[in-house]
């Protein structure tokens, strides 16, 4: 089954379960008058509608690429989990006002042993269905059914607290319902605030996946020209779309049909096993074979690796006609102000090697 299918699939039986446990629990709710039990049957209903959208987003993302947009459409499922956190906080804003009315004027529940049961039911169910949700959605890579999953066992939390208001009450005579909405709702509104940054933070575009790159980085260093592989970009158009690019150290004296057919080769078995289109491959063209330029190589970087928050240096290249060496430097984002460290760098490079001029490029730790 592919992922679309897997997607609608899960939202359909969120949708069901949902449904049906919106209808007992308002019927539980409105009977004995509790606006706990009647605000998580909302809830319910929101999840509800987080599942519809769900699979209209699952539907639109696989909409094939046009001109208007070459890359497709994938990126539309990181907009209905915006939607889905926009709802849920929405859920959660009301059932805050509306828990603040109770408060100010306090109405009586009146619990019987079935709506106990079905509040009971209803944690069993929200469990399963929120880890069953959960798990489909890691496993296919779906942030809306991850989104709803982790909102279906807040619910269960909810819903068991309720249950235990209801307990409390039927015991001790002391109505826990309107300040239980309170909390409910602060758990509720903190869920959608999650969902809302963890996705935005998806759109901004995120640090690569350490295991993902460095997996891509040791296949490309398995190929007997790529003497290193460094600065991999991926660029995500949907969950299961990365297009990016990456720079391998190669000798200088490789020619263009040679790099032409290995940049072919690295292209399809890339994409093959990992299915991540390296739409750019730039080359570091390095002489270390050269004694004078292996030399000066191992020196600078005793010299450049002894600083703290340097974590790599590469494309190291020497131009003897020009005595001129060049290489990237990559300084850890820990470090606040890695401008002054690189300046420093550059500055004890030309006093201790005054024979040499150095070009230096700043580089991102954009991937591990």
């Amino acid at each position: 089954m592919d992922r679309q299918k897997i997607i609608v699939r899960t939202s359909v039986i969120g949708i069901l379960a949902n449904v049906f446990l919106a209808a007992f629990k308002a019927a539980v709710g409105l009977l004995a008058n509790s606006i706990s039990v009647v605000l998580d049957a909302v809830n319910n209903l929101s999840d509800a509608l987080s599942s519809v959208i769900t699979i209209i987003g699952a539907k639109l993302s696989v909409k094939p690429a046009d001109k208007k947009h070459p890359l497709g459409y994938g990126r539309i499922e990181y907009l209905s989990s915006v939607i889905i956190a926009v709802i849920v906080l929405y859920a959660g804003i009301s059932a805050a006002v509306e828990s603040v009315k109770k408060i100010i004027t306090p109405e009586a529940p009146d619990y019987s042993t079935v709506s106990l049961i079905i509040i009971g039911v209803a944690v069993l169910v929200k469990i399963l269905l929120g880890t069953y949700v959960s798990r489909t959605g890691r496993k296919v890579n779906s942030d809306s059914l991850i989104a709803s999953g982790k909102d279906a066992l807040m619910d269960s939390i909810i819903s068991a607290s309720v249950l235990v208001a209801a307990v409390i009450y039927l015991i001790w005579g002391v109505s826990l319902e309107a300040y239980l909405g309170v909390i409910i709702s602060i758990f509720i509104i903190k869920s959608g605030f999650e969902i809302l940054r963890e996705t935005i933070s998806r759109i901004l575009g995120e640090r690569i996946d350490s295991e993902l790159s460095k997996e891509i980085k040791k296949d490309l260093c398995a190929y007997d020209e790529v003497k290193g592989a460094y600065d991999l970009i991926l660029h995500s158009y949907g969950p299961d779309k990365l297009i990016g690019s990456v720079h391998i150290e190669v000798d200088e004296h490789m020619t263009a049909p040679a790099l032409d057919v290995l940049e072919r080769r690295i292209t399809a078995d890339i994409y093959e096993k990992h299915s991540v289109a390296l739409t750019g491959i730039s080359i570091y063209a390095i002489n270390l074979s050269d004694p004078e330029t292996d030399k000066l190589f191992h020196h600078v970087e005793k010299d450049v690796m002894a600083h703290e928050h340097v974590l790599q240096l590469h494309g190291f290249t020497l131009d003897k006609k020009t005595s001129t060496a060049v290489f990237d430097l990559v300084i850890s984002f820990d470090l606040k102000d890695r401008q002054s460290l690189y300046k420093e760098i550059v500055r004890e490079l030309h006093e201790n090697y005054p024979q040499y001029k150095f070009y230096v490029a700043l580089d991102s730790d954009i991937s591990d």
